[in-house]
């Protein structure tokens, strides 16, 4: 009887305990829609159809993800794999790319981006950290 009550409070402990992987939720399941991009100029925020290009994720409940963006009228796409990290300043959404393109704005690698949270309808992008512009996704309902 002993073995038994260690068993389950060893199991009932395992199961509570957190890990840094979050796994995917389906409230990120959506597509995320670019609204804002901002430059390193005071007053250079961008809206709507005023921005340089338009752009979206399309998140998929199996863990896979395609970008889209449009400037000057041509469509690029690409597709990758998306996991939740749980970091020190808060949930990381981390996109990983399938092949190089122009499309990914990365300050670490060119087949990764990683996004932040501002709140569960918007994550912004890293990529001002390291000269690109600011780029902020709200979710599409």
């Amino acid at each position: 009887m002993k073995k038994i009550t260690i068993l389950f409070l060893f199991l009932a402990t395992l199961l509570s305990c957190s890990s840094n992987d979050i796994s995917t939720s389906k409230d990120y399941q959506e597509k995320w829609q670019l609204t804002q991009m901002t430059g390193r100029m005071a007053n250079s925020e961008t809206t709507g159809s005023n921005m340089e290009w338009q752009e979206f994720y399309l998140l998929n409940a199996n863990g896979t993800f395609t970008k889209s963006r449009e400037k000057n009228k041509v469509v690029t796409q690409i597709s990758g794999t998306y996991r939740l990290v749980n970091s020190s300043n808060g949930n990381i959404l981390q996109f990983t790319y399938s092949s190089e393109s122009e499309i990914i704005g990365s300050c670490s690698s060119l087949l990764k981006e990683e996004m932040y949270f501002q709140s569960e309808n918007i994550f912004f992008s890293n990529w001002q950290q390291c000269d690109g512009p600011g780029l902020k996704y709200e979710k599409e309902y």
